[in-house]
């Protein structure tokens, strides 16, 4: 483990001491990220966040769970961030969002209360068949992904708390039932008590965050999207990066010199993935500790960020590898790398938001790690934390190791890191 340790971080010290490298990894995108900011007015007004979000509200449900929404869109924890408008007709409000009239429309469908909290006298009636689930509709403009992305944000966290409030307090129930507390005659009344006074309680389980903190992380930077997107972008770059300087080791016979040292072919392999792997995990950190220190951005959960960064690099570096291992000069290696770079940023969105594109190109774009580290340094922004990232830590880690062991099974079929 130290003889991969030590060759990962020589490669490191290499890159660090090449000045052509670090402007690709980490003055360019950082430079293009300002650039962005200009041209979408980040910089222009002063303002470090979004405002005033036009959100059309058609409440069809009428009923306790759809009016506090309803409400949380006009409430004055969100009188910055939202300007909602009232509608009663859902064909209207869409047509309006078709116009560009607004960012988004949320379609509260009747019924939707009463999916959630049971008629009385049907909670535990053994004969009582469930109505279909109801479901919120939030019609976004596709002109507008970040507004929409922020409106969809507050509605998938009042459906998020309904349901965990209501999970979570059945349960209860049905453990003090069980333990001879609360006598199972009373458990409807109770469970419905959960939400009769909804409109004035402050349960966190039916209402909205409605802290500072909680406020502020709903409220969305757009810089929040442009920088990671570069610095994903850019990560391929840097990947292909260390894939060549493993095929320009072997021509130059540096690599045969190591593998007719103590040490095995699959340490010198181990050794220099890690060193790419650190020199991506370098940059990236480099570039959101940037990202945070020049343009004041938030990343919330640290915990989360950490291991996003990591998942990140590590699907990135898979790719590296696997490019590596299918080019025969250092030369293919680059050519290669640098088209993938601009596929993998356009494909991933750096430069044009998934939801803009057709449904066929949004899932195509999830062989990408541009893709997947977007959509978990997106939900950071948002106020996400680690739980609300196991989806795209996830498959980066599959994509990274599917990856590595197609180009390990290609290393030695070609006989490279043959000692």
């Amino acid at each position: 483990m130290l003889k991969l340790l030590l060759i990962g971080l020589k490669d490191l010290r290499l890159m660090f001491r090449d000045r052509a490298a670090l402007t690709f990894m980490l003055l360019a995108p950082f430079l293009l990220t300002v650039g962005m900011g200009f041209v979408t007015g980040r910089f222009s007004g002063g303002s470090s966040g979004l405002s005033d979000i036009p959100v059309i509200v058609v409440n069809l449900d009428n009923d306790q769970l759809g009016d506090v929404l309803a409400e949380a869109f006009s409430s004055q924890e969100l009188a910055d961030l939202m300007e909602p408008t009232a509608s009663s007709d859902p064909e209207a409000a869409r047509r309006l969002i078709d116009e560009d009239q607004a960012a988004a429309a949320v379609i509260i469908p009747e019924g939707f209360t009463r999916s959630v909290i049971p008629a009385a006298g049907t909670a535990f009636d053994p004969n009582y068949v469930e109505p279909e689930p109801v479901q919120i509709e939030v019609y976004a403009n596709p002109s507008r992904p970040t507004s929409a992305g922020v409106v969809k944000a507050i509605v998938d966290e009042f459906v998020s708390r309904v349901e965990e409030g209501r999970t979570s307090g059945m349960t209860s129930m049905l453990a003090l039932a069980s333990s001879g507390l609360l006598d199972p005659q009373d458990m409807e009344g109770e469970a419905r008590q959960l939400f009769e006074n909804v409109e004035q309680s402050e349960s966190t389980a039916i209402t909205l965050k409605k802290s500072q903190e909680g406020a502020q992380a709903v409220e969305f930077d757009i810089l929040a999207y442009m920088a990671p997107g570069m610095a994903l972008m850019f990560l391929m770059y840097t990947v292909s990066y260390g894939g060549r300087s493993i095929l320009a080791e072997r021509s130059q016979g540096t690599l045969p010199r190591l593998l007719v040292s103590p040490t095995s072919a699959s340490q010198v392999l181990g050794g220099k993935v890690l060193g790419i792997f650190f020199m991506g995990v370098a940059q990236i950190g480099i570039l959101i500790l940037a990202s945070s220190v020049f343009f004041g951005l938030e990343w919330g959960d640290t915990p989360g960020l950490l291991l996003l960064i990591l998942a990140a690099v590590f699907g990135a570096t898979g790719w590296g590898m696997l490019i590596t291992a299918l080019s025969r000069t250092p030369g293919q290696v680059g050519s290669i790398g640098s088209a993938m770079m601009l596929i993998f940023g356009i494909l991933g969105g750096s430069f044009i938001n998934l939801d803009q594109m057709p449904a066929a190109i949004r899932t195509f774009s999830k062989i990408t790690p541009n893709a997947w580290g977007l959509d978990g340094f997106t939900t950071l922004a948002l106020g996400g934390t680690l739980p609300s990232l196991v989806e795209p830590i996830g498959a980066l880690l599959i994509m990274g190791a599917v990856l590595f062991g197609i180009a390990v099974l290609l290393f030695n079929r070609q006989g490279m890191m043959q000692n």
